[in-house]
């Protein structure tokens, strides 16, 4: 899964969340960016108001928190969306070393050079290489 701090910088790159069902992501608050959350009809879904998006927390009567503003969470992306942001500049995934360090590669075009960003975990190749593809889109 895609760390928090990485989804942040993400954000802070560009990357615009459309809040979908089986999205997942965290509120950023203190003591709550450690429990993953997913939208989902009927339970977890995305209000639109007036004065903005809020995320709603339908009949979850544990959960002190009935719902949190959109901008008071962190949008994990999953593996296929970060290849669909690179869109063009996705050339290939394939896996380097030997078991048990082998990592994931994911190589990407930026500014139109092949370059490859490795992870233990494949969502956080590809947030890097979606980080870099970013910083360098116009």
């Amino acid at each position: 899964m895609l760390s928090v701090d990485l989804a942040r910088r993400l954000h802070d790159a560009g990357l615009i969340w459309s809040p979908l069902a089986g999205d997942r992501f965290v509120v950023d608050r203190p003591g709550l960016s450690h429990d993953v959350f997913y939208l989902a009809d009927m339970t977890v879904e995305v209000h639109e108001f007036v004065g903005g998006s809020v995320i709603g927390f339908n009949g979850v009567a544990e959960w002190a928190l009935d719902s949190v503003a959109l901008d008071d969470t962190v949008w994990l992306p999953r593996e296929d969306q970060l290849r669909a942001v690179l869109g063009h500049d996705f050339v290939g995934l394939g896996k380097r070393g030997t078991e048990p360090d082998d990592v994931y590669a994911v190589v990407a075009l930026v500014e139109g050079a092949p370059q490859t960003f490795t992870h233990r975990d494949a969502e956080e190749a590809y947030g890097r290489a979606t980080l870099a593809v970013l910083a360098h889109r116009h």
